[in-house]
């Protein structure tokens, strides 16, 4: 996985008032949870644009007034006209402690059925997997060389070494999808 730190602040005061002055201040209220007690702690937002907005997974060191934890992104809350970001849960993490995240597909070379002019259809672009956090990859590669026109690999087909698959057997990752001008012969 990759690695982020972000540094946060003790909350003294929860609540709905507290969080929208937090918010206001463009800070994010956040919560660890998972260990002995669970942490509130607020953050800058600016700090979460690098771990939000892309689809890599990332072990997050938290520096939270000097205390460091390790933990990963379980879930964000978005306002839903501004898309500002209104919450963050973490969930504290151990290199042998068993986590469920998702882990985005990289698909890897050309396919057969597109050179012969059928299209990539990219159907899912992540796969929920479970694991101990050291096992846990960057991405999930899968090569599509192999694939002819109407033809797709599905998530049987992915290796999982050190981690379980939780997504669906029978759910297609990517497919090659016969063009109308090719259906008729």
């Amino acid at each position: 996985m990759k690695k982020i730190e972000i540094v946060g602040y003790n909350r003294a005061n929860l609540g709905r008032s507290a969080s929208n002055e937090l918010r206001a201040d463009a800070m994010v209220p956040c919560v660890l949870y998972g260990g002995t007690e669970q942490v509130s702690f607020y953050s800058p937002m600016i700090l979460f644009r690098e771990l939000v907005y892309t689809p890599d997974v990332f072990e997050v060191t938290l520096n939270i007034e000097g205390k460091i934890y390790l933990a990963i992104l379980q879930a964000t809350q978005f306002h839903p006209v501004n898309d500002v970001m209104l919450h963050a849960d973490f969930m504290l993490i151990t290199p042998d402690k068993v986590i469920k995240i998702e882990v985005p597909i990289k698909l890897t070379g050309t396919a057969v059925g597109q050179t012969k002019g059928g299209k990539l259809n990219h159907k899912i672009r992540k796969l929920k997997i479970q694991g101990a956090a050291k096992d846990i990859p960057d991405y999930i590669e899968l090569s599509i060389t192999d694939l002819d026109l109407g033809k797709s690999i599905k998530v049987a087909s992915v290796k999982a070494e050190g981690f379980k698959i939780l997504t669906a057997q029978n759910i297609p990752i990517a497919e090659i999808a016969v063009p109308r001008a090719l259906r008729g012969k």
